[in-house]
């Protein structure tokens, strides 16, 4: 339950149809299992006790009391033991046999769950010996872990709130079926937000009609976390490690039911309370390196849609704004390739000539030969018209009439240059009637590691929703993406693998950069770790160390993440002001800067909170 994570099992046990006893073995060999491995919630499918294709052996009475004598087994074996049980069996009332999911926990039966939709009302009934709540819409609520709070999808689940969401299945295989099962899972997880677990009946279930695979599935807000191998043959557990905490906050941003009360967790009214004892436990759970990224292989789709949806936005600002010519500062770097490549592909879609695309590179006192050439190729192989103007002769001049030593290398010396490339763009786009186009990044920004005034400001800022991450994920794409030819494809290729610099200081003896940004803030893949989970979910600092912890073992130790989620806090707060005035560009991905709707923050906040918990976390390493 560290960090508001909670462990959730499926348990496929081998069915034998008809048979409790046999039946109740296999379930009991799962829950120790399940205890070994200090589960916190154990689903079974759907009539686990007897077998969901008994048919109209549920109306006889010996098959109904074997039922019932196994479940009370079942309650006394679990005494002592930490995982919440959810099993199916059929339970006599009113003249209907019902199908139900028993849930029990430490030796107790809690509650018996109709999951069936026709079922209408609440009662108390006597089951196993013990009068218990019977109903379709029971919650069951964790008393010292208070977001496990947990609900029986009821096949009618609308006014269902748990976190979690157990559904004991019995769904015959067919050829596509599972494909349907998942994307069933995945979005009811992502509909209320909640975790989702599935667990279906499997081998053992009579063939006499139909064939059941013992498909289990654990999906969280729309992301499916654990699938079972489907025909086994044993009875098999699966779990994984679900993140109670990330689904608050994620109900924070878009509310469930607006008239339903708030999400009270510590109030059990309404919820049936059982307790879990403390654990200590490694995270089952796959934490990606780079959460702005998809984890699944498909990074191709994911940077192609990218690249639409950059370019949809440009094309509607171009078209928008009665101008004639794009306008784009290009470096070498990779913010300003993707830039210019998302133009040329706009003047593409359009059927315009690209000579209407005005390319700029400007080099300073920092530029390397290696930049230059880079720049002078991309803008030569896309056809755009270019023009190389260097700003040396202008900043010293401003130097001059500032009172600057030029042998100074300080700030006034590099963000002079960036400032004076931003007056070339927009006195240019005056003249030609242009719109100059950004290239800063949603790293950049997060970080202030942008000039103000320089290439803080732009007219549209084409790549403000891709973190820098991202930004080099694209460049190499778009070199494998079949679009571009072989020259073209080594330069992009060389832009990717090139260190990342503003190169606003004069280079070494050899012509290198003596500035790399990644030496002065921190490595650009924590940053933007980091600023998923600051922003996207307003985890802890102690969380997001433990997350990255996990998600870099072996490329950052603990002292490494905490020292640049220091600098990261530090930057952040201080570089608001940057962000309260950005120009307009499009949103990428679930994380946004922008200051109209993408985040708000005052630009005088203080971040003394968040660095006071960081020093607590390293003086305890």
């Amino acid at each position: 339950m560290e960090h508001g994570f909670a462990r959730i099992a499926v348990g496929i046990p081998r069915v034998t149809v008809a048979d409790c006893e046999k039946n109740l073995i296999e379930i009991k060999t799962l829950v120790d299992r399940a205890e070994a491995a200090s589960v916190d919630v154990l689903v079974f499918p759907e009539l686990a006790i007897t077998g969901s294709t008994c048919g109209d052996l549920l109306f006889q009475s010996t098959l109904l009391q074997a039922a019932e004598r196994a479940l009370e087994e079942l309650i006394a074996y679990t005494a002592g033991k930490r995982p919440l049980v959810a099993v199916g069996l059929p339970v006599m009332l009113d003249a209907k046999i019902w199908t139900v999911a028993a849930v029990v926990s430490n030796g107790q039966l809690l509650g018996v769950v109709s999951t069936e939709s026709e079922h209408p009302y609440s009662l108390d009934i006597i089951l196993a010996n013990e009068n218990v709540p019977f109903g379709p819409t029971s919650n069951f609520s964790c008393q010292n872990f208070p977001a496990l709070t947990i609900g029986i999808d009821s096949k009618n689940p609308d006014g269902l709130y748990p976190m979690v969401i157990l559904s004991l299945g019995a769904d015959p295989e067919q050829i596509g079926k599972a494909e349907v099962r998942r994307n069933m899972v995945t979005h009811r997880s992502a509909r209320w937000p909640a975790i989702y677990a599935y667990a279906g009946a499997g081998m053992g279930e009579s063939t006499t009609d139909m064939v059941f695979s013992g498909h289990g599935l654990i999906a969280e807000n729309g992301r499916l976390l654990l699938e079972t191998e489907r025909f086994r043959q044993d009875s098999h557990l699966s779990y994984c490690d679900v993140d109670l905490d990330l689904l608050q906050r994620e109900r924070l941003k878009k509310p469930i039911n607006p008239n339903w009360p708030p999400y009270n967790y510590t109030s059990h009214s309404g919820g049936i309370p059982f307790d879990l004892p403390p654990v200590s436990r490694t995270l089952e759970r796959a934490i990606p390196t780079n959460p702005h990224l998809p984890d699944d292989g498909s990074i191709d789709t994911h940077c192609r849609e990218i690249f639409e949806i950059q370019t949809a936005a440009l094309t509607q600002r171009f078209r928008a704004s009665g101008v004639e010519r794009l306008i784009v500062g290009v470096s070498g770097g990779l913010d300003s390739t993707l830039a210019l490549l998302v133009a040329a592909n706009v003047f593409d879609r359009l059927g315009r000539d690209k000579g209407d695309i005005l390319a700029v590179t400007m080099p300073g006192f920092g530029t390397t030969s290696a930049t230059h050439t880079n720049a002078v190729s991309l803008m030569t192989h896309l056809g755009v018209t270019w023009r190389e103007i260097s700003i040396e002769d202008a900043c010293l001049r401003h130097f001059a009439a500032i009172g600057h030593d030029p042998e100074v290398h300080d700030a006034t010396y590099a963000y002079a240059q960036a400032r004076e490339r931003t007056q070339i763009l927009l006195d240019l786009a005056n003249q030609v009637n242009g719109l100059v186009l950004g290239p800063g990044n949603l790293s950049e920004l997060a970080l202030g590691f942008t000039t103000y005034g320089g290439d803080h400001l732009s007219m549209y800022a084409i790549n403000c929703g891709d973190p820098k991450t991202l930004v080099r994920e694209m460049v190499g794409w778009l070199a494998r993406s079949g679009h571009y030819g072989p020259d073209l494809v080594n330069t992009l290729q060389d832009i990717q693998k090139a260190p990342i610099s503003p190169e606003l200081l004069p280079p070494d003896e050899s012509g290198e950069t003596k500035q790399r940004t990644e030496e002065l803030i921190g490595p650009y893949a924590l940053h933007d770790f980091f600023l998923y989970y600051v922003v996207r979910y307003g985890f802890t600092p102690a969380k997001i160390v433990y997350l990255a912890e996990h998600a870099f073992v072996g490329q950052f130790d603990r002292a490494a993440i905490i020292k640049w989620l220091e600098v990261f806090y530090r930057r952040f707060f201080a570089s608001q002001f940057k962000r309260s005035c950005l120009p307009d560009g499009p949103q990428m991905g679930p994380v946004s800067l922008s200051p109209r709707g993408g985040w708000s923050m005052p630009s005088d906040a203080a971040a003394s909170m968040w660095l006071r918990e960081l020093e607590a976390l390293a003086s305890a390493t």
